[in-house]
């Protein structure tokens, strides 16, 4: 080949549901699109840095999806480098790694591993591909024999300086590039990342990842570069509200005999649209400028100064993919936090209970909404003398 060209992707979390509702079939589709990028610009190697389930033991048509993305990729002439994340079963997602390299996957899950890279060539000479896994500090600092080493930082300082002796043992001039799952310091997270803080201390220096050509980061769900070299690709999909304005994308990288020599970012298909919506809920059901966000997931937030009864299934009636409601009346009342012991001390049970709806939905019960209650309580046998 005259140079090695890599497809960067990461965090597919295979198998997550976005408030409730199933994404296999969208997940499918933005996976089989990373098949025909790979035939459209004759990628060599597609790189998943992490993540490839959203949990440790995925169910059996999340593996499906997984597998037929995989198998396409690899119909379509890439080789693949799979490292685990930390939503990822490193044992399960690394069986049988010696035959699946075999057949083109890579898949690197254990620590004695990190020093075993994936060796290409072209016509430059050879690429050196190393993958780290996630590793969890409290055990890895052991299974690495460093048993000072402080958090992320301290097992991933550890990992890359394996790495580096490897590297500097190879034929001057390889070229490199490394797979890590982490929290790189710079880099800006959204709602959906699970946290991987330990001791409150979850972010790793930059540094850390000094002195190799290309560094392929997982874990956050935004693409951005830290610098030229170091970046993330972010997760496929939007798996959070707070991803909604963000252009889900690949990164596509070119090494020429210097090194790292272009790095070009291809946005991916968008199989629904996330949107949200403020206001009251007649206007929201009513208003014909809402209209282009009806088949998009949405997250609505109500303003009504009185929690509008049945609210989800009214909307849904206008906009069957809403998924998220909150109520946020503008004048101002919420449901306070309350010291209950104090707020309910020496109250009659009816008091207290028109109270607690007054509190939730910023309007006291009416008339029948007083008799079930009192029903409701005698039958209990807390009624009022």
């Amino acid at each position: 080949m005259a140079h090695v060209r890599f497809l960067h992707t990461s965090d597919w979390h295979v198998g997550r549901t976005f408030h409730g509702v199933d994404l296999i079939a969208e997940q499918a589709a933005v996976l089989g699109h990373l098949a025909e990028l790979v035939a459209a610009e004759a990628i060599d190697v597609v790189l998943v840095s992490g993540d490839i389930y959203d949990r440790a033991v995925p169910s059996a048509e999340a593996v499906q999806v997984a597998n037929r993305a995989m198998a396409r990729i690899r119909a379509a002439g890439a080789q693949l480098v799979l490292t685990s994340g930390n939503h990822d079963s490193a044992p399960r997602l690394g069986v049988f790694s010696e035959f699946a390299a075999a057949g083109g996957l890579h898949l690197r899950t254990t620590v004695d591993r990190i020093d075993h890279p994936v060796l290409l060539d072209d016509e430059h000479g050879p690429v050196a591909i190393y993958g780290i896994p996630y590793l969890e500090p409290e055990p890895a600092r052991h299974a690495l024999g460093v048993p000072d080493a402080r958090g992320h930082n301290g097992v991933l300082t550890e990992a890359m300086r394996r790495v580096r002796e490897d590297l500097a043992a190879r034929e001057p001039g390889i070229r490199s590039v490394v797979l890590a799952h982490a929290f790189v310091t710079g880099g800006q997270g959204t709602d959906s990342e699970r946290t991987i803080a330990v001791g409150g201390v979850e972010q790793v220096g930059s540094d850390v990842f000094d002195g190799v050509d290309y560094v392929a980061l997982g874990h956050l769900h935004g693409a951005q570069a830290l610098a030229d070299h170091l970046r993330y690709s972010g997760s496929p999909l939007a798996y959070s509200f707070s991803e909604s304005r963000q252009r889900k994308s690949v990164w596509l990288v070119d090494l020429d005999e210097g090194g790292l020599a272009e790095v070009r970012r291809h946005e991916l298909p968008v199989p629904r649209r996330l949107a949200k919506l403020v206001g009251r809920i007649d206007w929201l059901l009513s208003a014909e400028e809402h209209a282009d966000v009806a088949d998009c997931y949405l997250s609505v937030t109500l303003t009504d100064s009185v929690r509008p009864d049945d609210a989800m299934r009214r909307l849904r009636d206008r906009f069957p993919y809403a998924v998220h409601l909150e109520w946020q009346p503008e004048n101002g009342r919420t449901a306070a936090t309350l010291r209950y012991a104090e707020a309910v001390r020496g109250r009659p049970d009816t008091e207290i209970v028109r109270s607690f709806l007054d509190d939730c939905r910023g309007a006291p019960p009416n008339d029948r909404e007083e008799k079930l209650l009192r029903r409701a309580l005698e039958t209990a046998g807390r009624g009022e003398e």
